[in-house]
């Protein structure tokens, strides 16, 4: 394609890909560290995994866990708020939020260059699955898909299990959406790796890969790394571009943070010469919001 861009933006994006231990507050003081060393390093938007202030406890039914809970705002939307203003970069951060008693969210917010914050995405799609047993523990987010203007562009945010959803990231991207994050946490059933292990984390990619393609967005996914409990997270966090080339992409097994430009005027280049949002038949999609269509009519 004989791309011309007429509007250059380019800006860096950072996922931090790390390792969670049981207590929050070394989870916390870790994520802090990795956002002053992004900032170091050129990053305008940093990216935190799914729940980093913690393990991934959804791997039992456990009562107990709610303790780990909390407000937003509160302990660690707050510092998250501070290291965003201390170091002039826009800050997504994964949290485990108890809005009030007996209801609880797997929630992102999103604060701004000057810690202000912007808003929260409440995951929207929750799993029930071996080993990831969420729907004990989250209640469905009810903020729709959207995105938020910030310092360094309109950024969307979606959760893990949200990434497998082309509605969802269609929907975000409908909001104006640049760049979709996908804060995640996933990783392979050491009984299924040998055999299954590769063609997962295949599909993981490609489906982020296809929502870069379908919408004309960036896409970054920061996944977390190491083995906890029965789970192995697999790492693999990655940046696409418009077009869904991978234009970062970390390892399987180290904490690293993933450091790339993307140019925003990108967007419009490839949505001019893949004009994806043009075509839509938005006239013939109403049977979408079935839950399946049984008769052939």
């Amino acid at each position: 394609m004989p791309y011309e861009y007429r509007d250059s933006r380019k800006v860096k994006v950072a996922c931090v890909q790390m390792t969670c231990t049981d207590e929050r507050e070394p989870n916390v003081e870790k994520a802090l560290a990795r956002i002053a060393d992004a900032a170091a390093a050129g990053a305008n938007i940093v990216c935190l995994q799914e729940l980093f202030t913690g393990p991934y406890f959804c791997q039992s039914e456990d009562h107990r866990q709610f303790d780990r809970a909390e407000p937003i705002p509160g302990p660690s939307s707050e510092a998250l708020a501070a290291a965003a203003k201390k170091h002039g970069v826009v800050i997504i951060g994964s949290l485990f939020e108890r809005r009030a008693h007996g209801l609880y969210h797997n929630t992102a917010v999103i604060l701004d260059a000057d810690g202000t914050q912007l808003g929260i995405y409440r995951k929207m799609h929750i799993p029930d699955d071996p080993l990831y047993y969420e729907k004990f523990y989250f209640t469905p987010g009810d903020l729709g898909f959207r995105s938020f203007a910030t310092k360094f562009g309109r950024i969307g945010v979606c959760v893990c299990w949200d990434q497998w959803y082309p509605e969802a990231a269609r929907l975000t991207a409908l909001t104006g959406a640049e760049i979709i994050f996908y804060p995640t946490a996933i990783g392979w059933l050491p009984e299924e790796k040998a055999e299954f292990g590769e063609s997962q984390h295949r599909a993981w990619e490609t489906m982020m890969r296809s929502h870069s393609i379908a919408n004309g967005v960036f896409v970054a996914a920061p996944n977390r790394v190491g083995r906890e409990g029965a789970l192995e997270f697999w790492g693999g966090s990655f940046i696409s571009d418009p077009n869904g080339n991978l234009i970062a992409k970390a390892s399987h097994d180290r904490e690293e943070i993933l450091i790339s430009e993307c140019d925003l005027g990108l967007v419009n280049v490839v949505r001019t010469h893949w004009p994806f949002l043009r075509d839509r038949r938005i006239d013939a999609y109403g049977d979408i919001t079935r839950r399946y269509i049984d008769d052939l009519r």
